[in-house]
């Protein structure tokens, strides 16, 4: 497995201990983590510049996650305009189930990666 950056729809400023967001493009902030040979090597806090918008949350995300550098998102669900523009820069996408740490979804997230064969 290559290295990757995995950016996950958070509540707050948690880092590996928050919980993820039921939703993506209003999420409070995203925890991105780099992954290097399956262990996680720095994790940062995103605030979500978007989070009040009444339309368009969506791609504005998308824009701040391909300017960080990312290449999977983990959310638990998305539109479909997100979903189509992280398509068209080839970030991958993981479902995953709200309630969870960062952590216990960063690993659920690589385990998911790892049968699909994406990386």
């Amino acid at each position: 497995m290559k290295k990757l950056r995995i950016a996950v729809a958070t509540k707050g400023p948690g880092g590996l201990e928050d919980i993820m967001s039921e939703v993506f493009g209003r999420a409070n902030t995203f925890t991105i983590a780099d992954i290097d040979d399956g262990e996680i090597k720095s994790v940062k806090v995103l605030q979500n510049q978007a989070v009040s918008y009444k339309h368009g949350a969506g791609p504005i995300v998308v824009k701040m996650l391909v300017d960080a550098g990312v290449n999977v998102v983990v959310a638990a669900e998305l539109g479909p305009g997100a979903s189509a523009l992280l398509e068209q820069h080839n970030i991958a996408v993981v479902t995953a189930r709200v309630g969870n740490s960062v952590s216990e979804t960063i690993r659920n997230a690589l385990v998911e990666i790892g049968k699909q064969g994406k990386f």
